[in-house]
């Protein structure tokens, strides 16, 4: 089925917008990514006021500007200054092993050794200790050194972190952006741990990645970089060589084969096949963290990022799935800040107090707040080598380390955030698209505007909902404000111009012939069917009574004139002309009363029929009182024409007297005024009502049918001066206007043209009673010049 081009317009419109919306969509542009991600940052906010459960056993140790000065002022039995020796870490930890925590996560990168450091004194009866001496020095037994009775060892700070770290085999230590702990403590400790905080593009931390991939050298390598051979991050893997470039210098070659196993002769070593490097996964520290709560086997996960998914699973079958994208990035649940009450924490230099009150060095209360916690410890001091802030989704200036606890607390809790999907996403524009062009299309402007800001709030509000209850992240900016706004300004304009253009057509079509209160409701309406319709009307013929008798005359005298007057050519013309231009405007004089009496009553005025008028009621806007409201009008435009006719009588009374004049100096006789009466036939019933013709000819609203005949033919048997209706006419005025309708006269049943059986019918008076007629008021003397136009309905069939 072909659509009209009025209908199919708005539509290609609407599929153009929602095309246009899914394309940048698509193309995935940056300016709409970072609206985006602005709309998830205040939903994040607003979350935080809607706390939900967390996991309790989470903690944070921090190092503040205090923290760096007490260690400096001998208060705990230091001096040490920024940077401070690695054994002030392995007391701190140290401290929350003995507590029970459950594990401890560095927050702090520890890439090299620090042989500057000074070393610290073990007692050698701790087994342990020896044994691990022993372990870093084969072959060497440690000095033991009699102080006060008591026989001590020594490790070196790096060493005696390191023997915490092992001792308390719970430590994750960090990575970031492939800087991996130093062996000596990488070892030692329980997971290496990936700390790095990739900032989106408008610098605001959002996501996180699971994992990262770190390239773990054998120790040759290691040892070679760290007395100054190479660098290994400008390591080129080449098929069967890894070639290392030192500017200035040759570069070193070192052979390997296809699984890069190279030998260790290259390095002075003994003869043997050894992998040079091996790729691991280094999962995010607060994937880490979470893992040792839940007995998640990281290294078995099942990673499918084609499919946005990582697969953790524990030995007490636990498991969690992991929403991320192409990379491995997930959107961190913020739910937790550092300042929030259910975090425990506790500044270093207590921890370090407590750990020295442990060991008898002072007194005071014990307390145990770590037991079964997850720790991070980490920095909020404002030095330039200390801050760790940076923007978050929550805010500006937040200290990143609490991404770890949160990362932990979401894998913990098992609530992700979910971003929709790019199909879910490429439905919503279609479906907002659509709905937005049929609400702004099918309703009125002002109704229109209304449903589309409440579906854009709807739609917000559906976004906000879902985030705060299930961290679940529909896209606000090209379904929610993108498509609706678009498609709702490009279809609005679209309907301004296809309105006022039909308004126009409209208003051509019926300014004439309907009065301005009718046009302005047309142009109003919401709907309105022009292209035929049945309805209900009445319709009044009325039909200027003497005009052919005028004109006849007017053309007798006219030639009367040329001939007296002996004109000719253009002088003759002009004369006929004249007489034309003044029978016509006597016409208009008439038939202008009648109309303007329809149009006061809320009539549509259909034609002018040479001396008659043809106007209906009831279309093209309903009226419930149609017959009553036209009786009325034929009412007044005979009361109207009556008015004319005593003006007119008047001025040719002054017209007669001034011919006597004119006569007597040898003037011409003016003409007088003509008088003209009117006949009004009305009906009423079912009829067709539309325009008639087409838009490239002339077009007319108007009424066909039975009803409109039999209205005409009341028109032709009424004679002068009289108004008859019919019999549905005469009802609808006793339902709509009693007193009109009983001021109406029955008369003869009319044999009519074209209908087979009389008609009843009835007169209605509009002169006072006792009145004179018409005839003996205008035409005194004069009736018997009028034999066809009789003052009353003549009898038989006209």
């Amino acid at each position: 089925m072909k659509l009209k081009p009025v209908k199919l317009a708005p539509a290609l419109i609407a599929g153009c917008v929602v095309v246009l919306i899914c394309c940048v969509r698509l193309l995935r542009l940056d300016f709409c990514e970072r609206l985006e991600q602005i709309t998830y940052d205040m939903r994040a906010r607003l979350a935080l006021r809607f706390p939900a459960a967390v996991a309790t056993n989470l903690g944070f140790v921090f190092i503040s500007d205090h923290s760096i000065a007490v260690l400096n002022d001998g208060s705990l039995g230091f001096h040490y200054g920024l940077y401070w020796p690695r054994h002030i870490y392995g007391r701190a930890y140290r401290e929350l092993s003995a507590q029970g925590a459950r594990a401890v996560a560095f927050d702090v990168l520890f890439p090299q050794r620090r042989r500057d450091h000074g070393t610290v004194a073990v007692t050698s009866t701790n087994a342990e200790a020896r044994e691990f001496l022993a372990a870093l020095h084969p072959g060497t037994a440690p000095d033991i050194i009699n102080m006060e009775g008591e026989d001590l060892i020594y490790l070196d700070s790096d060493e005696y972190f390191a023997w915490q770290l092992k001792h308390g085999g719970t430590a994750l230590l960090a990575a970031e952006q492939n800087v991996l702990p130093f062996p000596l403590f990488a070892t030692n400790a329980l997971v290496v741990a990936d700390i790095a905080a990739e900032l989106d593009g408008d610098g605001v931390l959002r996501r996180a990645r699971a994992f990262s991939v770190y390239r773990k050298w054998h120790p040759a390598f290691l040892q070679a970089e760290t007395e100054g051979y190479m660098h290994l991050n400008e390591a080129r893997i080449e098929t069967n060589q890894i070639v290392f470039l030192r500017p200035g210098q040759d570069s070193i070659v070192i052979k390997v084969d296809a699984e890069t196993n190279f030998d260790l002769a290259d390095f002075g070593g003994a003869a043997r096949r050894a992998r040079a490097f091996t790729d691991e996964r280094v999962w995010h520290m607060g994937i880490a963290l979470a893992a040792q709560e839940l007995n998640l086997d990281l290294p078995t996960a099942e990673v499918d990022l084609p499919h946005g998914s990582i697969a953790l699973r524990g030995t007490n079958g636990v498991e969690r799935i992991i929403p991320v994208d192409a990379n491995g990035y997930f959107y961190i649940n913020w739910e937790l800040t550092s300042a929030d009450r259910r975090l425990t924490t506790e500044a270093l230099e207590s921890l370090l107090a407590q750990d020295q009150i442990n060991r008898g060095f002072h007194s005071g209360p014990l307390t145990n707040r770590w037991a079964g916690k997850l720790v991070v410890i980490g920095s909020n001091a404002t030095g330039n080598d200390l801050t760790d802030r940076g923007a978050t989704s929550l805010e500006k200036g937040t200290l990143l380390v609490t991404k770890h606890w949160n990362v932990a607390n979401s894998v913990i809790t098992g609530r992700f955030v979910r971003r929709a999907s790019l199909g879910v996403e490429i439905a919503l524009i279609i479906f907002l698209g659509a709905l937005t062009a049929l609400l702004t299309w099918q309703l009125r402007v002002l109704p229109a505007a209304a449903s589309v800001v409440l579906l854009a709030c709807a739609y917000v509000g559906a976004c906000i909902f879902l985030y705060v209850q299930k961290r679940y992240w529909l896209p606000v900016i090209l379904p929610g404000a993108a498509v609706v706004l678009t498609q709702y300004l490009c279809l609005i304009a679209y309907r301004v111009i296809f309105e006022q253009s039909e308004k126009r057509r409209v208003k051509s079509v019926f300014s004439k012939i309907v009065s301005p209160n009718i046009v302005n409701e047309l142009l109003d309406a919401e709907k309105l069917s022009l292209g035929g319709a049945r309805r209900e009307v009445t319709v009044l013929f009325a039909d200027v009574r003497g005009f052919t008798e005028f004109t006849d005359k007017s053309q007798q005298q006219a030639e009367a004139h040329v001939a007296a007057n002996q004109l000719t050519g253009a002088a003759m013309e002009e004369y006929f002309n004249e007489q034309a231009r003044d029978a016509l405007n006597t016409v208009n004089t008439y038939l202008s009363l009648v109309a303007d009496m329809v149009k006061q009553h809320a009539g549509t005025l259909d034609k002018y029929i040479g001396d008659c008028v043809m106007a209906f009621w009831g279309a093209p806007t309903p009226n419930a009182k149609h017959a009553a409201d036209c009786v009325r009008a034929a009412v007044d435009a005979q009361r109207a024409i009556y008015q004319l006719n005593r003006r007119r009588a008047g001025e040719n009374r002054q017209i007669e007297a001034e011919n006597s004049a004119r006569v007597s100096i040898g003037l011409p006789p003016q003409a007088a005024l003509p008088i003209l009466l009117l006949g009004s036939g009305i009906n009423t019933g079912l009829a067709t009502v539309g325009l008639m013709g087409s838009e490239e000819h002339i077009s007319n609203y108007t009424v066909f049918g039975r009803e409109v005949n039999l209205a005409s033919r009341l028109e032709g048997y009424s004679g002068r001066g009289r108004i008859v209706i019919g019999e549905k006419t005469y009802q609808h005025l006793l339902l709509d206007d009693p007193t009109l309708a009983a001021t109406c006269v029955p008369l003869t049943d009319a044999d009519l043209k074209g209908f087979r059986t009389a008609v009843k019918v009835y007169e209605v008076p509009w002169r006072p009673p006792g009145s004179m007629s018409l005839d003996e008021e205008f035409f005194p003397g004069k009736a018997a010049d009028h034999p066809a136009e009789k003052t009353s309905p003549p009898p038989g069939k006209t």
